[in-house]
């Protein structure tokens, strides 16, 4: 059994055609191998059993082995539950469950014997159990370790009877299959110099650990596994790139930037700006293609960076676009370069889903004749009907939006590629913007134009709520705009949570009536947010009460004012980037953070903020503190897509696998050699289907 991704998870013993069907809909998983590579979420201590004369009240979640006695119902409607009477021989304890009455008597019977696992609370006197886990006895399983493996499964695989220990089971069965280790894929010199466990004991241990030191073995292999392709991927495929293909020499300035810089910019730029200009010029004028990343707080001025980097294009004959995560930011773009290049006699137009076929027309025309110097669109521009006479510089804003597959379709459009720049303002530390962006120089403009007000923070409780109000209210009299920003939609995680809608209502009524309140979130139409979003853009709405959805949104530089409710639940990353929403013209702007929790831990964090206006600085503080998640959002953009691995918290596994794949493509960079063929093949039949090929660019 070598050929896991071969097999069809059907045939596996004890799953069949219907519960193949829910693992395939729920879960993704099809083969052997992917149920392989489906992990525990959690791991639980379960090698005691205790006996109900035993407890205490010192027991925090204990494990029982016995039998239901009988079940009996109490109350009715909303009121419902149910009591089960659950003995071991050595005495009798009560279970309680206020949902899923009838899924609980249809699937556990009296007389059968059950592992139980749960938390004893006293009550009147006596101990229950509310809730607890219930499996049948498998001696097979329950005797293998102390540890076991939790896995995350949905409502209807559970409605099925598909729970964490059916999956338990599977994998168990699996295993149990493969007699012969499996095929290494990583070169064994580098197993051997990173002490790496083997991948069969990887895989035993990652669902049955033997001790915990093994699970963290386990653990830390299979993490530098996944690190090593990724990096692998972008890495050996970017320099076949680089001594394949040429790229736009672009050695001359000419009018339309001098022009600009002398004549049409009104200030003067940061010295961060020239050095990043400086950076750009250098890559275009090598007679490679350029790849860089650009980098840049909030404000500090990417987007004229970007603007003189496409007159530089133009001056050397060829066109530049530009293209935005959503249409209303693509229109704002479009609107302010449109004043700035107007003055130099070049034409600029605008391109997204929303523009008529008879406006789209000419546009497309002008693009192939080449009376169309820039374009500014959203995701319309990747569409095959758009094409360029010459398209020499491709600019992508907030690129963590974008995935690669949909860079790299820019980059067809012309025979030669074109130089691409992509902008982000989300901070990451520039060494690992580097590992993480192999493919990609990184340039950071780490410097605000000094004209810029610094936004003043706090950090406050939810007493000061009425304050808050107060506040917002003198501002929006005195012609000023507001945010406020709720973690969630709808009811369902807490009610102590502030959601949109609600927390719209109760704000309309703290405000006086003169006060214009509207709310976004994700779930609207995309129409009706573009309509809330102009609205407020154009001072028709003076408090916009808001999820994330705005963090990547237009500029307003009458908004004054931020407020984050539930501050807590954020990463500081993230609130950092809502910060920016704010600050962005002549007045002074606040940004107030109201946290629910007043623990030491939760305030000293937020304090960051309250300190520090630098995005690199917080992203910094924010990767010394937070535990595993995503503060930055880059693993949902589907470029990393990883099972365990964390490019954040495993920053350091990064850079050994980085460092690994460096070392080995220099020695084997077509990997031929009879180490790395194993490696080759496996790379060639899986690599990941979001991962384009730099072969075919």
């Amino acid at each position: 059994m070598t050929d896991l991704a071969g097999l069809n998870i059907k045939y596996l013993p004890g799953v069949g055609p219907k519960r193949a069907e829910l693992l395939n809909k729920e879960l993704e998983i099809f083969t052997y191998l992917d149920l392989l590579h489906y992990y525990p979420y959690k791991y639980i201590d379960r090698s005691k059993t205790y006996k109900i004369n035993e407890i205490d009240g010192s027991m925090p979640y204990i494990q029982l082995r016995g039998k239901i006695v009988s079940y009996t119902t109490h109350g009715e409607g909303a009121r419902r539950r149910l009591t089960a009477l659950f003995s071991d021989g050595s005495g009798v304890i009560e279970l309680v469950w206020f949902k899923g009455i009838r899924y609980i008597t249809d699937r556990y019977k009296p007389g059968t014997e059950y592992t139980l696992f749960g938390k004893p609370t006293l009550f009147n006197g006596k101990f229950n159990i509310a809730h607890p886990e219930l499996d049948p006895i498998d001696d097979r399983i329950d005797n293998t370790t102390g540890l076991q493996g939790y896995y995350t499964t949905t409502e209807k695989m559970k409605n099925a009877f598909l729970n964490s220990k059916a999956i338990q089971k599977m994998v168990y069965t699996l295993l149990s299959g493969i007699q012969n280790p499996l095929p290494e894929t990583l070169p064994l010199p580098i197993i051997s110099r990173m002490q790496l466990m083997s991948s069969t004991d990887a895989l035993r241990n990652i669902h049955f650990p033997v001790t915990i030191d093994h699970l963290r073995r386990a653990e830390f292999r299979l993490k530098f596994e996944e690190l090593f392709y990724l990096q692998l991927h972008i890495l050996r495929y970017t320099r076949l790139r680089n001594l394949k293909l040429g790229g736009f020499r672009f050695d001359h300035i000419g009018n339309y930037f001098n022009d600009f810089y002398h004549q049409v910019l009104p200030f003067e730029l940061t010295q961060a700006q020239k050095r990043v200009i400086k950076e750009i010029r250098a890559d275009m004028g090598s007679g490679r293609q350029m790849n860089r990343l650009l980098q840049g707080d909030v404000g500090s001025g990417k987007t004229l960076v970007a603007l003189m980097s496409m007159l530089i294009a133009v001056d050397n004959g060829y066109q530049a676009c530009l293209m935005a995560p959503t249409e209303i930011l693509a229109t704002q773009h479009y609107e302010g370069l449109k004043k700035m290049v107007e003055p130099l006699g070049l034409r600029i137009e605008l391109l997204t889903g929303s523009v008529s076929k008879k406006r789209r027309a000419p546009i497309l025309e002008g693009l192939l004749t080449g009376e169309i110097n820039l374009l500014i669109g959203t995701h319309a521009l990747l569409e095959d009907s758009v094409n360029f006479a010459n398209l020499g510089f491709v600019v992508i804003d907030e690129q963590h939006r974008f995935g690669v597959e949909q860079r790299a379709r820019l980059w067809r459009k012309n025979k030669i590629p074109p130089h691409i720049l992509v902008m982000t303002a989300t901070p990451i530390p520039r060494t690992l913007a580097i590992i993480l962006y192999g493919d990609l120089k990184v340039s950071v403009v780490d410097e605000l134009p000094a004209n810029r007000l610094p936004i003043k923070n706090c950090v406050v409780g939810t007493s000061y709520r009425p304050k808050a109000y107060e506040f917002i209210a003198k501002e929006v009299a005195s012609g000023r705009q507001a945010y406020v920003i709720c973690p969630m939609v709808e009811e369902g995680e807490s009610e102590d949570l502030e959601n949109v809608v609600d927390y719209t209502e109760k704000l309309r009524a703290a405000l006086p009536p003169s006060v214009q309140v509207a709310y976004l979130h994700g779930k609207m139409r995309p129409a009706d947010k573009n309509r809330i979003m102009e609205e407020f853009a154009n001072k028709e709405i003076d408090v916009l009460v808001s999820t994330t959805v705005i963090e990547v949104g237009i500029n307003v530089p009458n908004a004054t004012v931020m407020m984050v409710e539930n501050a807590e639940r954020f990463g500081l990353a993230q609130l950092h980037q809502l910060r920016g929403r704010v600050g962005r013209g002549e007045f002074q702007s606040y940004c107030i953070f109201i946290s629910t929790s007043e623990a030491k831990e939760t305030m000293e964090r937020l304090q960051i903020l309250n300190h520090s206006n630098d995005g690199f600085h917080i992203a910094s503080e924010d990767l010394k503190l937070r535990g595993p998640g995503d503060i930055f959002g880059i693993r949902q953009s589907g470029e990393f897509s990883f099972v365990l691995g964390d490019i954040y918290t495993d920053a350091s596994l990064l850079k050994e696998a980085s460092e690994a794949v460096d070392t080995l493509l220099c020695s084997d960079p077509e990997l031929s050699s009879e180490d790395t063929l194993p490696l080759r093949q496996y790379f060639e039949e899986h690599r990941s289907a979001n991962m384009v090929d730099f072969r075919t660019i």
